[in-house]
């Protein structure tokens, strides 16, 4: 989950941050510089920007309806030192407007508004012991095509990389002539995409033969063992699938590794 946060006080940014650095999220801080903050957002997902309102270079309340130009979707809290209420916002504001946060702000508010955009931020729940599945909100999602799926497991397993078209062909189509292989990746990319919005989840950027996952949107029993071990491997990995198989050396020295500590 991304956080955008605008404040011109190098202090308050400081705070900020220390306020936060324990929440699982990426913040992007930004003084009062406006085109970079646009840039910014125009090329990411973000779900919510905390900003201030008074700013010797940006309005804070005119730059939150730039932002919501750009995302329509994106949460809005306004930190302030000044009497700001919902009444003094225009309409298109107002319906983004979480809230405010009124400096000095206290840790108890701060957490409160980042749960908030949490739940309006769909995490993707994956399993890939045993077989590759996925869910949004304890409900399986689904796919109109099996390698549309395949290809999400393979850029789950890629574990952050980028996956590129020419990796994805080679696990996924290896045998297919060079065009044909392009033409059902595209393929499989197209039917992924309407999937992962069909089911209200926005996880991976999908650039010019390049796939790129946000795992901050993601939780993962892989990702988790890989980090923490535990007793989740049992001797299979997204086994419906044939490059899995790459994976099970390493799951195996952790396992082995797991057994001799406990």
């Amino acid at each position: 989950m991304k956080i955008v946060v605008v404040d011109d006080e190098m202090y308050a940014l400081q705070s900020f941050l220390s306020e936060i650095i324990d929440v699982d999220v990426d913040c992007k801080f930004f003084k009062d510089d406006e085109k970079a903050i646009l840039d910014y957002v125009s090329k990411n997902e973000v779900a919510a920007v905390f900003c201030d309102v008074g700013m010797p270079n940006i309005n804070g309340v005119a730059l939150a309806e730039k932002l919501i130009a750009q995302q329509p979707d994106v949460a809005i809290v306004f930190v302030t030192g000044m009497s700001l209420t919902m009444s003094d916002l225009s309409e298109s504001v107002r319906a983004n407007t979480l809230g405010f946060l009124y400096k000095p702000y206290n840790a108890d508010k701060l957490t409160e508004f980042v749960n908030v955009i949490r739940k309006r931020t769909p995490i993707l729940s994956v399993k890939m012991f045993d077989v590759f599945d996925c869910f949004v909100d304890g409900k399986l999602v689904m796919f109109s095509s099996a390698k549309s799926k395949e290809l999400l497991a393979l850029l789950v397993a890629y574990n952050g990389n980028s996956l590129t078209m020419t990796d994805a062909i080679d696990h996924l189509w290896p045998n297919s002539t060079v065009e044909k292989a392009k033409v059902l990746y595209r393929n499989a990319v197209f039917r992924l995409r309407r999937a992962l919005a069909d089911a209200g989840v926005n996880c991976v950027s999908f650039g010019r033969a390049l796939l790129t996952l946000d795992k901050t949107r993601v939780q993962c029993d892989y990702w988790d063992y890989l980090q923490l071990g535990g007793d989740a491997y049992r001797g299979e990995f997204c086994k419906n699938y044939d490059w899995s198989i790459e994976y099970l050396p390493n799951l195996d020295k952790i396992a082995n590794l797991t057994k001799k500590s406990s």
